[in-house]
């Protein structure tokens, strides 16, 4: 394992380049490192073709994994919906949650993928329409996994006890808000249990630094743990999971309130019929999804229960980035 002064000095020289990726050994001016411009908009299909007048549908995801990625795995989704739906669809990535949740409720998107944390906290603040959620292994429901690094000694969360621990969003369930409250059981807090605690900003980012030996451990979502290992990556295959939270409502798709009804409903309708289509179903097959079910709030009472735990006990806003 790295030693913890430079593992600090690694993870602050990485994180300023904008994304989080490991480029060989340390941040020497040699490493091509990638800076993203977060505030960026572009029409997917200028990508392909020339974009053609049709009504705009904006579009963003959560970044609950970096930039490159998200747009990857998301990008065949949105182009099915905007052919399905005749829109041109205008794809938009922000930084962290509460940018894409503000988006929405300032109306300057229509649509979103987002964690399940942001969508508790950004409901009522926000007043977004909950559409649908995927379901994955026959489950609409997913965890929050600790992990460390496969040569560790660590076994538990108490052996992470004055070690470096990576967050991923400030607003994130799985990420952050889980393990706070794990820790809040034991009777202490963040800023005593850990030595330093540092935000990535995604869960891939969160794997990868467990898995270079960045920091001790970490929480991220099951789910993208599990498909980086079942898609072969070798910086899962460096981690293991050493503690599973309870389940919680799949991170959903939701539409702003300022989005006119008839078209919000045409979105349910073709995100529900996807898994019926050749094409929809390839797409979903590709990122582990059976389909898409109708959500309901209801899925997301645990999570609110964490929320106002830790804001009772005066947690929820503590370890700012």
């Amino acid at each position: 394992m790295i030693p913890k002064t430079y593992r600090i000095g690694l993870i602050f020289c990485l994180l300023a380049s904008g994304l989080f990726f490991l480029l060989s050994a340390g941040c020497d001016s040699n490493d091509n490192y990638l800076e993203v411009d977060f505030t960026r908009t572009v029409s997917i299909e200028e990508l392909d073709a020339p974009a053609v007048d049709r009504p705009l549908l904006r579009a963003a995801v959560g970044a609950m994994i970096s930039p490159r990625e998200t747009f990857e795995s998301y990008r065949e989704i949105l182009v099915y919906l905007s052919n399905e739906l005749d829109l041109q669809l205008e794809f938009t990535q922000r930084k962290t949650y509460e940018e894409i949740n503000a988006l929405l409720g300032r109306g300057e998107i229509d649509l979103a993928f987002i964690c399940s944390g942001p969508y508790v906290r950004g409901k009522e603040d926000y007043d977004f329409r909950l559409l649908a959620a995927p379901v994955v292994d026959g489950r609409w429901e997913y965890h929050s996994y600790l992990i460390v690094h496969e040569e560790s000694p660590y076994q538990e969360l108490n052996d992470l006890r004055g070690k470096i621990f990576a967050f991923t969003d400030p607003d994130s369930n799985t990420g952050r808000m889980v393990p706070m409250y794990w820790i809040k059981n034991m009777g202490t807090t963040p800023e005593e249990f850990f030595s330093d605690v540092i935000y990535t900003y995604s869960h891939d980012n969160s794997i990868l630094a467990v898995s270079k030996g960045l920091v001790d451990g970490a929480a991220v979502d099951h789910l993208i743990w599990e498909y980086l290992l079942k898609t072969g990556s070798e910086i899962t295959k460096n981690t293991r999971v050493i503690k599973t939270s309870q389940p919680f409502g799949m991170p959903p798709v939701v539409v702003s309130s300022s989005l006119d009804v008839r078209t919000a409903d045409r979105i349910v309708q073709v995100l529900l019929n996807m898994h019926e289509n050749v094409a929809g179903q390839e797409i979903l097959s590709e990122l582990m999804i059976e389909r898409f079910v109708p959500a309901e709030d209801e899925w997301y009472d645990s999570i609110r229960d964490i929320f106002r735990i830790l804001k009772d006990n005066g947690n929820s806003s503590t370890l700012q980035p």
